[in-house]
Protein backbone atom coordinates (compact mmCIF):
# COMPACT_ATOMS: atom_id res chain seq x y z
CA UNK A 1 0.00 0.00 0.00
CA UNK A 2 1.57 3.22 -0.82
CA UNK A 3 1.89 6.10 1.61
CA UNK A 4 2.37 9.50 0.65
CA UNK A 5 4.79 11.87 2.80
CA UNK A 6 6.58 15.43 1.69
CA UNK A 7 3.47 17.10 1.76
CA UNK A 8 3.63 19.95 4.01
CA UNK A 9 5.78 22.31 1.82
CA UNK A 10 3.04 21.96 -0.99
CA UNK A 11 -0.16 22.51 1.14
CA UNK A 12 1.38 25.85 2.94
CA UNK A 13 2.59 27.00 0.37
CA UNK A 14 1.20 31.20 -0.74
CA UNK A 15 0.26 30.03 -4.14
CA UNK A 16 -1.81 27.21 -2.86
CA UNK A 17 -3.67 29.35 -0.14
CA UNK A 18 -4.28 31.80 -2.55
CA UNK A 19 -5.94 29.58 -5.34
CA UNK A 20 -7.31 28.06 -1.63
CA UNK A 21 -9.02 31.21 -1.57
CA UNK A 22 -10.25 31.52 -4.29
CA UNK A 23 -11.98 28.68 -4.05
CA UNK A 24 -13.89 28.97 -0.67
CA UNK A 25 -15.00 32.44 -1.46
CA UNK A 26 -16.80 30.85 -5.13
CA UNK A 27 -20.25 32.24 -5.46
CA UNK A 28 -20.05 33.90 -1.80
CA UNK A 29 -17.49 36.76 -2.60
CA UNK A 30 -19.84 39.73 -1.25
CA UNK A 31 -20.60 37.91 2.28
CA UNK A 32 -19.42 40.33 4.85
CA UNK A 33 -16.12 37.88 6.09
CA UNK A 34 -15.33 37.09 2.85
CA UNK A 35 -15.01 40.99 2.29
CA UNK A 36 -13.25 41.47 5.40
CA UNK A 37 -10.88 38.52 4.60
CA UNK A 38 -10.00 39.92 1.12
CA UNK A 39 -9.56 43.34 2.18
CA UNK A 40 -6.09 42.46 3.69
CA UNK A 41 -5.97 39.45 1.53
CA UNK A 42 -2.03 39.12 1.55
CA UNK A 43 -1.44 39.86 5.36
CA UNK A 44 -4.32 37.27 5.81
CA UNK A 45 -2.93 34.30 4.05
CA UNK A 46 0.18 35.11 5.24
CA UNK A 47 -1.05 34.94 8.95
CA UNK A 48 -2.29 31.59 7.99
CA UNK A 49 0.64 30.41 6.68
CA UNK A 50 2.65 31.79 10.02
CA UNK A 51 -0.18 29.99 12.28
CA UNK A 52 0.43 26.41 9.72
CA UNK A 53 4.29 26.77 9.91
CA UNK A 54 4.50 26.83 13.93
CA UNK A 55 1.94 24.68 14.61
CA UNK A 56 -0.49 27.44 16.27
CA UNK A 57 -3.12 26.95 13.60
CA UNK A 58 -6.77 26.13 15.89
CA UNK A 59 -9.71 26.07 14.20
CA UNK A 60 -12.74 28.37 15.06
CA UNK A 61 -16.57 27.60 16.05
CA UNK A 62 -19.08 26.31 13.84
CA UNK A 63 -22.50 28.10 12.82
CA UNK A 64 -25.00 25.41 12.71
CA UNK A 65 -28.17 25.67 11.36
CA UNK A 66 -30.69 22.93 10.81
CA UNK A 67 -32.74 22.19 7.42
CA UNK A 68 -35.88 19.42 7.18
CA UNK A 69 -35.58 18.94 2.96
CA UNK A 70 -35.40 16.51 1.68
CA UNK A 71 -34.48 15.28 5.23
CA UNK A 72 -33.74 16.45 8.73
CA UNK A 73 -29.77 17.06 9.27
CA UNK A 74 -27.32 19.27 11.04
CA UNK A 75 -25.37 21.45 8.86
CA UNK A 76 -22.33 23.02 10.21
CA UNK A 77 -20.57 26.08 8.42
CA UNK A 78 -17.20 26.72 9.03
CA UNK A 79 -15.31 30.26 9.83
CA UNK A 80 -13.76 31.60 5.60
CA UNK A 81 -10.51 30.94 6.74
CA UNK A 82 -10.71 27.46 7.93
CA UNK A 83 -12.58 26.71 4.85
CA UNK A 84 -9.52 28.46 3.46
CA UNK A 85 -7.27 25.98 5.27
CA UNK A 86 -9.88 23.02 4.10
CA UNK A 87 -9.13 23.55 0.19
CA UNK A 88 -5.70 24.07 0.59
CA UNK A 89 -5.37 20.55 2.20
CA UNK A 90 -7.77 19.27 -0.12
CA UNK A 91 -5.85 20.66 -3.12
CA UNK A 92 -3.00 18.34 -2.42
CA UNK A 93 -4.37 15.11 -1.13
CA UNK A 94 -7.32 14.58 -2.72
CA UNK A 95 -5.69 14.22 -6.51
CA UNK A 96 -3.03 11.45 -4.32
CA UNK A 97 -5.43 9.80 -2.21
CA UNK A 98 -8.33 9.28 -5.21
CA UNK A 99 -5.92 7.17 -7.27
CA UNK A 100 -7.17 4.29 -4.73
CA UNK A 101 -10.79 4.99 -5.22
CA UNK A 102 -12.94 2.42 -7.64
CA UNK A 103 -14.32 3.58 -10.80
CA UNK A 104 -17.76 3.67 -9.44
CA UNK A 105 -17.58 5.86 -6.44
CA UNK A 106 -19.29 9.10 -7.61
CA UNK A 107 -19.94 11.62 -4.88
CA UNK A 108 -17.75 15.17 -4.62
CA UNK A 109 -15.54 13.80 -7.00
CA UNK A 110 -14.23 16.27 -10.46
CA UNK A 111 -15.50 14.73 -13.27
CA UNK A 112 -17.92 12.19 -12.10
CA UNK A 113 -21.29 13.83 -9.65
CA UNK A 114 -24.69 12.73 -9.85
CA UNK A 115 -25.45 12.64 -13.50
CA UNK A 116 -22.72 10.55 -14.25
CA UNK A 117 -23.60 8.41 -11.51
CA UNK A 118 -27.22 8.41 -12.65
CA UNK A 119 -25.96 6.74 -16.00
CA UNK A 120 -24.48 4.08 -14.82
CA UNK A 121 -26.85 3.11 -12.64
CA UNK A 122 -29.82 3.01 -15.30
CA UNK A 123 -27.22 1.09 -16.93
CA UNK A 124 -26.85 -1.41 -14.40
CA UNK A 125 -30.57 -1.38 -13.87
CA UNK A 126 -31.51 -2.60 -17.15
CA UNK A 127 -28.83 -5.21 -17.53
CA UNK A 128 -29.63 -6.65 -14.38
CA UNK A 129 -32.33 -9.14 -12.83
CA UNK A 130 -31.95 -8.18 -9.05
CA UNK A 131 -30.80 -4.91 -6.97
CA UNK A 132 -29.70 -4.89 -3.75
CA UNK A 133 -30.42 -0.88 -2.66
CA UNK A 134 -28.50 0.21 0.68
CA UNK A 135 -28.35 3.09 2.82
CA UNK A 136 -25.92 3.53 5.76
CA UNK A 137 -27.55 4.56 8.47
CA UNK A 138 -27.21 8.23 9.99
CA UNK A 139 -23.81 7.96 8.37
CA UNK A 140 -22.48 11.15 8.61
CA UNK A 141 -22.98 11.70 12.64
CA UNK A 142 -21.78 7.64 12.43
CA UNK A 143 -18.11 8.07 11.50
CA UNK A 144 -15.38 7.11 13.91
CA UNK A 145 -12.72 9.99 14.18
CA UNK A 146 -10.24 6.81 15.56
CA UNK A 147 -10.85 4.52 12.84
CA UNK A 148 -10.92 7.54 10.69
CA UNK A 149 -7.54 8.70 11.74
CA UNK A 150 -6.02 5.07 11.32
CA UNK A 151 -7.44 5.03 7.78
CA UNK A 152 -5.45 8.45 7.27
CA UNK A 153 -2.01 7.14 8.47
CA UNK A 154 -1.97 3.97 6.51
CA UNK A 155 -2.03 6.60 3.24
CA UNK A 156 -0.52 9.45 3.99
CA UNK A 157 3.34 9.78 6.13
CA UNK A 158 3.60 13.02 6.82
CA UNK A 159 3.47 13.75 10.06
CA UNK A 160 2.84 17.63 9.25
CA UNK A 161 -0.60 16.93 6.97
CA UNK A 162 -1.46 14.42 9.44
CA UNK A 163 -1.41 16.73 12.56
CA UNK A 164 -3.61 19.35 10.48
CA UNK A 165 -5.82 16.63 9.09
CA UNK A 166 -6.40 15.65 12.92
CA UNK A 167 -6.78 19.35 14.37
CA UNK A 168 -9.39 19.51 11.88
CA UNK A 169 -11.17 16.47 13.20
CA UNK A 170 -10.51 17.34 16.57
CA UNK A 171 -12.04 20.47 16.66
CA UNK A 172 -15.23 19.58 14.48
CA UNK A 173 -18.27 20.59 16.27
CA UNK A 174 -20.97 18.01 18.09
CA UNK A 175 -23.16 15.83 15.85
CA UNK A 176 -25.72 14.24 16.29
CA UNK A 177 -25.98 11.64 19.29
CA UNK A 178 -26.59 8.00 18.44
CA UNK A 179 -26.18 4.56 20.75
CA UNK A 180 -25.27 2.22 18.59
CA UNK A 181 -23.55 -0.90 20.06
CA UNK A 182 -20.99 -3.25 17.90
CA UNK A 183 -19.42 -6.58 18.93
CA UNK A 184 -17.04 -6.39 21.81
CA UNK A 185 -18.14 -2.75 22.83
CA UNK A 186 -19.35 -2.76 27.06
CA UNK A 187 -22.28 -0.43 28.27
CA UNK A 188 -20.16 3.10 28.07
CA UNK A 189 -18.25 2.30 24.49
CA UNK A 190 -20.87 4.20 22.23
CA UNK A 191 -20.72 7.56 24.61
CA UNK A 192 -16.36 6.94 24.96
CA UNK A 193 -15.77 7.10 21.33
CA UNK A 194 -15.90 10.68 19.59
CA UNK A 195 -18.03 10.33 16.19
CA UNK A 196 -19.09 12.97 13.47
CA UNK A 197 -18.66 14.72 10.90
CA UNK A 198 -19.96 18.12 10.05
CA UNK A 199 -21.69 18.30 6.99
CA UNK A 200 -20.73 21.41 4.82
CA UNK A 201 -16.93 20.86 5.09
CA UNK A 202 -15.08 19.93 2.25
CA UNK A 203 -12.92 17.92 4.18
CA UNK A 204 -15.61 15.93 5.21
CA UNK A 205 -16.64 14.97 1.68
CA UNK A 206 -14.07 13.71 1.15
CA UNK A 207 -13.47 11.69 4.60
CA UNK A 208 -16.92 10.04 4.15
CA UNK A 209 -15.04 9.06 0.58
CA UNK A 210 -12.07 7.28 1.80
CA UNK A 211 -13.98 6.12 5.41
CA UNK A 212 -15.83 3.76 2.41
CA UNK A 213 -12.97 2.92 -0.42
CA UNK A 214 -12.02 -0.26 2.00
CA UNK A 215 -15.77 -1.18 1.58
CA UNK A 216 -16.04 -0.76 -1.89
CA UNK A 217 -13.27 -2.72 -3.25
CA UNK A 218 -14.34 -5.42 -0.37
CA UNK A 219 -17.36 -5.56 -2.28
CA UNK A 220 -16.15 -5.80 -5.77
CA UNK A 221 -13.03 -7.95 -5.22
CA UNK A 222 -13.68 -10.29 -2.34
CA UNK A 223 -17.54 -10.46 -2.41
CA UNK A 224 -17.13 -10.34 -6.81
CA UNK A 225 -19.94 -8.20 -7.49
CA UNK A 226 -18.69 -6.45 -10.33
CA UNK A 227 -22.02 -4.07 -10.75
CA UNK A 228 -21.57 -2.49 -8.07
CA UNK A 229 -21.89 2.00 -7.34
CA UNK A 230 -21.80 3.80 -4.61
CA UNK A 231 -22.76 7.84 -3.81
CA UNK A 232 -21.52 9.09 -0.60
CA UNK A 233 -23.64 6.44 1.93
CA UNK A 234 -25.98 4.96 -0.17
CA UNK A 235 -24.73 1.88 -2.78
CA UNK A 236 -26.42 -0.64 -4.90
CA UNK A 237 -25.22 -4.16 -6.23
CA UNK A 238 -26.35 -5.66 -9.00
CA UNK A 239 -26.92 -9.20 -10.24
CA UNK A 240 -28.85 -12.25 -11.50
CA UNK A 241 -28.16 -14.47 -8.62
CA UNK A 242 -30.61 -13.78 -5.62
CA UNK A 243 -28.67 -16.05 -3.27
CA UNK A 244 -25.43 -14.05 -4.02
CA UNK A 245 -26.91 -11.13 -3.56
CA UNK A 246 -28.39 -11.74 0.17
CA UNK A 247 -25.13 -13.25 0.96
CA UNK A 248 -23.47 -10.58 -0.17
CA UNK A 249 -25.93 -8.29 2.67
CA UNK A 250 -24.62 -10.00 5.29
CA UNK A 251 -21.39 -9.89 4.39
CA UNK A 252 -21.57 -6.37 3.87
CA UNK A 253 -23.44 -6.46 7.54
CA UNK A 254 -20.15 -7.97 9.07
CA UNK A 255 -17.53 -5.62 7.64
CA UNK A 256 -19.74 -2.63 7.77
CA UNK A 257 -19.87 -3.18 11.83
CA UNK A 258 -15.72 -2.99 11.35
CA UNK A 259 -16.33 0.37 10.57
CA UNK A 260 -18.99 1.18 13.50
CA UNK A 261 -21.69 1.83 10.50
CA UNK A 262 -24.69 0.09 9.99
CA UNK A 263 -27.34 -0.13 6.83
CA UNK A 264 -30.86 1.49 7.41
CA UNK A 265 -32.94 -1.36 8.33
CA UNK A 266 -35.77 -0.34 5.98
CA UNK A 267 -34.16 1.66 3.61
CA UNK A 268 -32.34 -1.30 2.55
CA UNK A 269 -33.81 -3.75 0.17
CA UNK A 270 -33.53 -6.47 -2.36
CA UNK A 271 -35.51 -6.71 -5.12
CA UNK A 272 -36.02 -7.40 -8.57
CA UNK A 273 -35.19 -4.29 -10.82
CA UNK A 274 -38.37 -4.11 -13.13
CA UNK A 275 -39.92 -3.06 -10.04
CA UNK A 276 -38.18 0.21 -10.41
CA UNK A 277 -35.46 1.18 -8.12
CA UNK A 278 -35.17 4.99 -6.82
CA UNK A 279 -32.13 6.94 -7.37
CA UNK A 280 -30.93 10.30 -6.98
CA UNK A 281 -34.48 12.25 -7.27
CA UNK A 282 -35.29 9.61 -9.97
CA UNK A 283 -37.11 6.12 -10.78
CA UNK A 284 -35.48 3.84 -13.27
CA UNK A 285 -38.45 2.01 -15.03
CA UNK A 286 -37.54 -0.24 -17.66
CA UNK A 287 -38.59 2.01 -20.65
CA UNK A 288 -38.62 5.03 -18.26
CA UNK A 289 -36.91 7.18 -15.87
CA UNK A 290 -39.47 9.15 -13.55
CA UNK A 291 -38.72 12.04 -11.36
CA UNK A 292 -39.65 10.95 -7.85
CA UNK A 293 -42.92 12.53 -6.61
CA UNK A 294 -41.53 14.06 -3.28
CA UNK A 295 -38.63 15.44 -5.43
CA UNK A 296 -40.96 17.27 -7.94
CA UNK A 297 -43.02 18.83 -4.91
CA UNK A 298 -39.71 20.62 -3.88
CA UNK A 299 -38.65 22.04 -6.69
CA UNK A 300 -42.58 23.60 -7.80
CA UNK A 301 -42.03 24.91 -4.09
CA UNK A 302 -38.96 26.28 -4.66
CA UNK A 303 -39.84 27.80 -7.71
CA UNK A 304 -42.41 29.42 -6.79
CA UNK A 305 -40.68 30.79 -3.72
CA UNK A 306 -38.08 32.06 -6.03
CA UNK A 307 -40.36 33.46 -8.54
CA UNK A 308 -42.21 35.39 -6.17
CA UNK A 309 -38.49 36.54 -4.60
CA UNK A 310 -37.91 37.81 -7.68
CA UNK A 311 -41.04 39.96 -8.40
CA UNK A 312 -40.71 41.49 -5.41
CA UNK A 313 -36.92 42.51 -6.06
CA UNK A 314 -35.73 40.35 -3.04
CA UNK A 315 -33.37 38.43 -5.65
CA UNK A 316 -31.99 39.14 -9.22
CA UNK A 317 -32.44 38.17 -12.47
CA UNK A 318 -29.43 35.85 -12.58
CA UNK A 319 -30.38 33.85 -9.68
CA UNK A 320 -33.66 33.29 -11.11
CA UNK A 321 -32.12 32.35 -14.36
CA UNK A 322 -29.66 30.00 -12.85
CA UNK A 323 -31.90 28.10 -10.63
CA UNK A 324 -34.51 27.77 -13.87
CA UNK A 325 -31.22 26.37 -16.04
CA UNK A 326 -30.60 24.12 -13.25
CA UNK A 327 -33.48 22.33 -12.91
CA UNK A 328 -34.25 21.86 -16.19
CA UNK A 329 -30.50 20.30 -16.63
CA UNK A 330 -31.30 17.77 -13.67
CA UNK A 331 -34.67 16.76 -15.58
CA UNK A 332 -33.30 16.63 -19.01
CA UNK A 333 -31.75 13.08 -17.34
CA UNK A 334 -35.16 11.52 -16.86
CA UNK A 335 -37.83 11.20 -19.59
CA UNK A 336 -39.04 14.13 -19.13
CA UNK A 337 -40.76 17.13 -21.42
CA UNK A 338 -44.65 16.92 -20.70
CA UNK A 339 -43.55 17.56 -16.97
CA UNK A 340 -40.81 20.54 -18.17
CA UNK A 341 -43.85 21.73 -19.98
CA UNK A 342 -46.40 21.99 -17.46
CA UNK A 343 -44.11 22.99 -14.59
CA UNK A 344 -43.22 25.91 -16.40
CA UNK A 345 -46.27 26.75 -17.85
CA UNK A 346 -47.87 28.06 -14.12
CA UNK A 347 -44.78 29.98 -13.56
CA UNK A 348 -45.47 33.51 -14.83
CA UNK A 349 -42.95 36.43 -15.04
CA UNK A 350 -42.79 40.01 -16.39
CA UNK A 351 -42.14 40.72 -19.68
CA UNK A 352 -38.88 42.33 -19.23
CA UNK A 353 -37.87 39.08 -17.41
CA UNK A 354 -38.97 36.65 -20.15
CA UNK A 355 -37.10 38.50 -23.05
CA UNK A 356 -34.05 38.01 -20.89
CA UNK A 357 -34.37 34.72 -19.73
CA UNK A 358 -35.37 34.02 -23.69
CA UNK A 359 -32.80 35.89 -24.80
CA UNK A 360 -30.18 33.52 -22.84
CA UNK A 361 -31.19 30.41 -24.73
CA UNK A 362 -32.87 28.66 -21.88
CA UNK A 363 -33.32 24.92 -22.90
CA UNK A 364 -36.36 22.97 -23.82
CA UNK A 365 -39.79 23.50 -22.48
CA UNK A 366 -38.51 26.58 -20.51
CA UNK A 367 -37.05 28.57 -23.35
CA UNK A 368 -40.29 27.63 -25.30
CA UNK A 369 -42.79 29.28 -22.43
CA UNK A 370 -40.59 31.98 -21.58
CA UNK A 371 -40.85 33.16 -24.94
CA UNK A 372 -44.72 32.60 -25.17
CA UNK A 373 -45.14 34.49 -22.13
CA UNK A 374 -43.05 37.62 -23.22
CA UNK A 375 -45.27 37.72 -26.55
Amino acid sequence: MKRYGHLWSQIICFANLLQAAKQAQRGKRFRNDILKFNANLEIELLQLQTELQTKNYIPGQYKTFEIVEPKRRLISAAPYRDRVVHHAVCNIIVPLLERSFIADSYANRKGFGTHRALRRFTQFTRSSTYILQCDIQKYFPSIDHAILKTLLRRKLKCPDTLWLLETILDHSNPQESLIHYFPGDDLLTPAERRRGLPIGNLTSQFFANLYLNGFDHFVQEQLKISKYLRYVDDFALFGEDKTQLQHARTEIEHYLATLRLKIHPVKSQLFKTHKGPTFLGFRILPQQIRVRTDNLRRAKKRLRKQQQDYLTHKIPLETLSQSIYSWIAHLEHGDTWQLRKKLFSHLTFTKESTKILSGQALPTAAGRLLEQQSD
